[in-house]
C-alpha cells in the first residue's frame, strides 16, 4: 500500500513537471521578439565574418554570400528556374530541402509566376548557371512577424541554393 502511494505521488509529480516544461516552451515561443531576432541575426552575420565571408545585400536587406560564380544569362519573369537548396534555421537545423522534391534532388518552378517568399526570389534573380549562394532572409522578407505554417514569428531563414538550370518560357 505504501508503494502505491509513492507511485501514485511520483507520476503526480511526474505529470506535473513535463506539464510545466510544456508550458513554459510554450511561452519561450510567444515571447520570442523582433529584438530576439535581430541580436541572433547579428550574431550569425558576426559568425560569418569572422569565418571570412563576404557578404552582400540586395536592395531589399537580404544577406547573401556567393560560394561559387555562374555563367550565363541570369533569370526572367516566366523562365522556368531549376535548383537545388536546402533551407535551415539560424540555429542551423534544416526546414526543408529539394531533395525532398524530386529524385535527382531538384526543384523547378516558374520564376516570378510562382509564389515564392520575396527575400529568395529577390536573390534567385542575381543568380545565373552554375552559381551557388549562401542565403539570410530576415523575417521581414520571409513569413514575418506572424509566421507562417511551421515558420514561427520573426524567424530569419538561411538557404543554400545552387541553380542548376534556367529555361525560357517555351
Amino acid at each position: 500500500m505504501k508503494h502505491l502511494k509513492t507511485i501514485k505521488a511520483f507520476t503526480f509529480l511526474l505529470v506535473l513537471i513535463i506539464g510545466m516544461s510544456c508550458q513554459n516552451q510554450d511561452i519561450e515561443e510567444e515571447t520570442y521578439t523582433k529584438q530576439d531576432e535581430l541580436n541572433d541575426l547579428n550574431s550569425y552575420l558576426s559568425a560569418l565574418i569572422q569565418k571570412g565571408d563576404d557578404i552582400d545585400t540586395t536592395e531589399s536587406g537580404v544577406y547573401y554570400v556567393v560560394l561559387e560564380e555562374g555563367e550565363g544569362d541570369y533569370p526572367l519573369p516566366g523562365d522556368s528556374l531549376i535548383i537545388k537548396y536546402k533551407g535551415f534555421f539560424i540555429d542551423n537545423s534544416i526546414f526543408d530541402s529539394s531533395e525532398n522534391n524530386n529524385e535527382d534532388g531538384t526543384f523547378s518552378f516558374n520564376f516570378v509566376e510562382d509564389p515564392m517568399i520575396p527575400g529568395f526570389e529577390d536573390v534567385l534573380s542575381l543568380m545565373n548557371k552554375g552559381s551557388k549562394i549562401h542565403m539570410v532572409i530576415p523575417s521581414p522578407l520571409a513569413y514575418g512577424e506572424d509566421g507562417g505554417g511551421v515558420m514561427p514569428p520573426f524567424t530569419t531563414l538561411l538557404f543554400e541554393v545552387e541553380m542548376v538550370d534556367i529555361l525560357p518560357p517555351s
